[in-house]
């Protein structure tokens, strides 16, 4: 192969003038290189290298370096100065110039690869035989009293366990954790326990109570003909049922009904309805309805054979309301906890009364401007706020359902262009530190937008002389965050093991679907560069864990977890399965992919 010495001397140039920038850029930082923690110190070091790397655009450099047959720095994220210097060394003698400058510099690309390992097995544990990227499982509820359930997830391969201190109580956590270092026990193995913080998710307020009634649904085929009733399960109102087909009857109401007993009613619509008594049970009483009821607290059930007997219906929860928005409405968010309200007209069909919400988190108002967007409910409805005062805003919604979409009550709500400057430590969060502290192995930090939120977390496991007793993973879940990842990286190298979760579910809605794939390949570059483990999280498997069908993507979507060192699982009744499905897979692929890097074993031809 012919080189063009000019070509050459060119890309030299070019990595004389990336490394001089690294070596200037180092010095300036050198304050926060000895702040961190000494365990990190090369790593910070590496980190630095890597994002003054990348604020070159590195494609013709890259070309040439292909052409040549040379690293093009595609997977060179975890020993930037080494690969540079190596890559210099060969091009400069490739033209017989060698002036000496490449140096051996003690950081070799190897040790930056096993730093790597190092920090995963200290943060997570010992990897699963014949898998290198461990899988951590988030808890249900009915953890806490389903043991064998627990047990089974530990010998399918969960390496950690995720409870969410979102949901549940002390209570239920600590009956969890029982059962997982139960189980971890018995099967001789070490399980890591992280318990995520429930940070400062910002929801929509409550709704306005709607009426006291529940529909009981007949289903019918194509041509309108029923192919199965409404079935109503009558039970005493004293007694402790739930469930979207029970209907309370005032006590002692069931005592004299008997099977083929026909009850008449006059829906809530007014429409006339029999129901016909098909079984009678200890505790229930199981009828039947051939069409469509909606039925209100209060309402009289009449037996018209047998006897005039009347029923009452008991106490019927409240419905859940909503507010419909199409494309152009305008909705009024509220600091003030009002009852949220569907817009109103008046009889010449202007409109009166805007629709309203309230926001349970009234910091939000101290920092969004005119002009931001809003998303509502995973993204399902996007708007803009066109007006924007310290006790109210109002969004022009820009995106939605062509019928409109509902927005319910506890609906999230992500600001992506807005600088949220709160705290990502809540009071409840403080509150339920000293138990997690006490009962986990890691602390999952959710809504870390800034490094300040790092120090705080910091400075409260200070308080509990816990620092660096117990591990902290970064959950990005935000725009700001991402936006911010090195210096908040920097800030939680300043204890002895961090990790990150990239959260793709809420920083897919804040960044928008069509960058989550960059973003998230770039968080792990990043992280990579920094020697600090990624949990790949969000929706892998759902369909699985949920329905105990895989779609197809899923399976690809598992496969690109591989570039990380651990995946979450998130809780589903089929979620055995999908520990063990995703365990065939990672074992299966780790013979072609090291994280990013392909490997090339010799190709075998399924048999048919």
């Amino acid at each position: 192969m012919k080189f063009k010495s000019e070509e050459v001397s060119q890309v030299i140039e070019q990595l004389d003038t990336i490394i001089l920038k690294i070596r200037t850029e180092e010095e300036h930082a050198a304050h926060i290189l000895e702040a961190v923690d000494a365990a990190y110190r090369k790593s910070a070091q590496n980190l630095l290298h890597y994002n003054v790397l990348r604020s070159f655009d590195l494609r013709d450099i890259q070309k040439n370096l292909r052409k040549w047959g040379l690293t093009r720095f595609t997977n060179d994220e975890s020993h930037i100065m080494a690969s540079l210097q190596s890559t210099r060394f060969i091009l400069a003698n490739l033209i017989g110039s060698d002036d000496g400058t490449f140096l051996k510099d003690t950081w070799s690309i190897k040790k930056g690869k096993r730093l790597l390992a190092k920090h995963t097995k200290e943060l997570l544990g010992y990897r699963s035989k014949g898998r290198r990227v461990r899988i951590m499982v988030t808890q249900p509820t009915a953890a806490a009293y389903d043991y064998e359930m627990v047990l089974q997830m530990v010998k399918e391969g969960m390496n950690c366990a995720r409870i969410n201190c979102a949901h549940d109580t002390p209570e239920v956590w600590e009956k969890i954790i029982a059962n997982v270092r139960r189980a971890a026990k018995a099967q001789g193995k070490t399980v890591k326990i992280a318990m995520d913080l429930a940070g400062p998710k910002i929801r929509t307020g409550q709704m306005a109570p709607g009426p006291k009634v529940r529909r009981f649904k007949a289903q019918k085929d194509v041509l309108g003909q029923v192919v199965h009733p409404a079935e109503i399960i009558l039970v005493d109102e004293t007694g402790d049922f739930s469930g979207p087909n029970i209907l309370p009857i005032v006590s002692g109401g069931l005592d004299q009904l008997k099977v083929d007993d026909h009850l008449q009613i006059s829906d809530a619509r007014g429409k006339q309805r029999t129901i016909y008594v098909v079984r009678i049970e200890k505790d229930f009483v199981v009828a039947h309805c051939k069409k469509t009821i909606y039925v209100e607290t209060g309402m009289m059930l009449n037996r018209v054979f047998g006897g005039l007997y009347t029923l009452q219906v008991g106490e019927l929860p409240e419905t859940e309301q909503s507010i419909v928005l199409k494309k152009g409405d305008v909705l009024e968010v509220t600091k003030t906890p009002v009852l949220g309200q569907q817009s109103l007209s008046n009889e010449d069909g202007q409109l009166s009364v805007p629709a309203r919400i309230s926001c349970q988190m009234p910091e939000v108002f101290d920092y969004i401007r005119e002009g931001e967007r809003v998303l509502f409910d995973d993204g399902k409805i996007q708007g803009e706020i066109v007006s924007a005062s310290k006790d109210l805003f109002e969004v022009r919604i820009d995106s939605a359902k062509e019928n409109g979409d509902k927005l319910k009550a506890f609906k999230g709500m992500n600001f992506p262009d807005s600088r949220l400057g709160f705290s990502g430590l809540t009071e409840k969060d403080k509150k339920d530190l000293p138990f997690v502290v006490e009962h986990a192995d890691i602390i999952n930090f959710s809504f870390v937008n800034r490094p300040e939120d790092v120090s705080e977390l910091h400075e409260e496991l200070q308080k509990l002389n816990v620092f660096n007793a117990v591990d902290v993973i970064l959950k990005i879940e935000t725009k700001y965050a991402y936006d911010n990842l090195v210096p908040i990286l920097l800030e939680a190298m300043k204890s002895k093991q961090v990790g990150v979760m990239i959260a793709r579910g809420d920083l897919a809605v804040e960044t928008g679907w069509d960058k989550i794939g960059n973003i998230q390949q770039e968080m792990l570059s990043l992280c990579a560069a920094a020697h600090i483990p990624v949990v790949w999280a969000t929706q892998v498997l759902e369909n699985l864990a949920k329905k105990g069908l895989p779609s197809r993507s899923e399976i690809t979507d598992a496969t690109t977890a591989l570039k990380a060192e651990c995946v979450m699982l998130n809780k589903g009744p089929f979620i055995n399965e999908a520990i063990q499905l995703l365990h065939t897979i990672l074992s299966s692929m780790e013979s072609s992919r090291d994280k990013k890097e392909v490997l090339l074993p010799k190709m075998e031809i399924l048999a048919a």
